[in-house]
């Protein structure tokens, strides 16, 4: 007997219920003879959220890592996540302890081997819609160079480099100075580097 674990999970926007997924799966645990042996939820709470903000998923993550159960069942892919690489992820770390998946609403069970080549088509979804973020990103990029809009941080204020140089220069310790001038410690610590002498380089 498989033992099974069910995920349902709703957002706000959504008139869909907890109950009406749970019903469904339920009646297709009873066809197909599994053994639920855990049911997590998760109402009102977008996809997009942190596991730390989705505590059903959370403590399904938490049943996953214990292998407490053989296969996940949800009603459809997107009630585990909203982005797909984080769901293929997902995917990839539960086949990864011998555990499967049955999504409903997509017809997928990763124990049949029709079901393990929609997981694997997935993936490859996943693969194209990274590269079409970082196509997107790159293009942003060039359109925004073309405009002569500045990438990256701006650059500080002689004034303020002269501040922070002068507070160094008097002993004042990096965070003091940061907490002083509202710069970075980060920042601090790289000015005071570049204020310090080059050693030389020893003869070989």
């Amino acid at each position: 007997m498989k033992k099974v674990a069910i995920y349902a999970r709703v957002s706000t926007d959504r008139h869909q219920t907890v109950e009406n997924q749970l019903r469904q799966l339920q009646a297709v645990g009873e066809r197909l003879g599994w053994v639920v042996v855990a049911v997590h939820t998760d109402a009102g709470i977008s996809g997009a959220k942190g596991r730390d903000a989705r505590p059903g998923f959370d403590a399904l993550l938490r049943g996953i890592a214990r292998r407490e159960f053989d296969m996940v069942a949800a009603w459809s892919v997107d009630r585990l996540g909203r982005s797909l690489q984080d769901l293929v992820g997902f995917l990839g770390d539960i086949q990864a302890r011998g555990i499967d998946i049955y999504l409903h609403q997509q017809g997928i069970d990763t124990s049949t081997p029709s079901g393990r080549m929609m997981f694997q088509m997935l993936g490859v979804f996943a693969e194209f819609e990274r590269s079409m973020i970082r196509e997107r990103v790159m293009a942003g990029l060039n359109r925004a160079r073309a405009k002569g809009i500045r990438i990256g941080r701006p650059p500080m204020e002689p004034k303020l480099v002269r501040q922070i140089q002068e507070a160094l220069a008097a002993g004042t310790g990096v965070r003091a100075v940061a907490r002083q001038t509202g710069a970075s410690p980060t920042t601090v610590s790289r000015i005071r580097q570049d204020m310090l002498p080059e050693q030389p380089v020893a003869a070989g």
